[in-house]
């Protein structure tokens, strides 16, 4: 079981540095006063994909009898969920939109993302699982 939730940390961290990376690229963009690309748009669906994958790495450590040391499941699932809509949604909310408007937002939410896996890790959410 350790070896799972080894492969969960990992995807975790990988999803830290993500949100990290995504929030200085957006910035990046709009201090150059540039148009959010396809690139950028495509990072975003990794992003989400990272995001979904993680959870489901938790959800089948929920069901193989672990969860965090912290006990909140609930929680955790909440951000598991929120973390792999929100860059998505935001893209559906801005309809589209590639001016520096938009490239801001994205770097709100990606640096407002690393905030909150952060916060996470520090609320064990994230590790140790231990057995229920």
């Amino acid at each position: 079981m350790n070896a799972i939730a080894d492969i969960h940390q990992i995807l975790f961290n990988m999803h830290i540095f993500y949100s990290l990376a995504l929030g200085f690229w957006a910035i990046t963009i709009a201090a150059r006063n540039e148009e959010v690309s396809g690139n950028y748009v495509g990072a975003i669906l990794v992003y989400a994909g990272l995001a979904g994958v993680t959870l489901v790495v938790g959800l089948i450590m929920l069901a193989m009898g672990l969860q965090p040391r912290s006990g909140r499941v609930v929680v955790y699932i909440l951000y598991m969920l929120w973390l792999s809509v929100i860059m998505p949604g935001i893209f559906s909310m801005m309809r589209g939109r590639d001016d520096r408007t938009a490239a801001f937002a994205y770097a709100v939410m990606g640096l407002f993302n690393f905030s909150t896996s952060l916060s996470m890790i520090q609320r064990e959410l994230v590790t140790p699982w231990v057995d229920a």
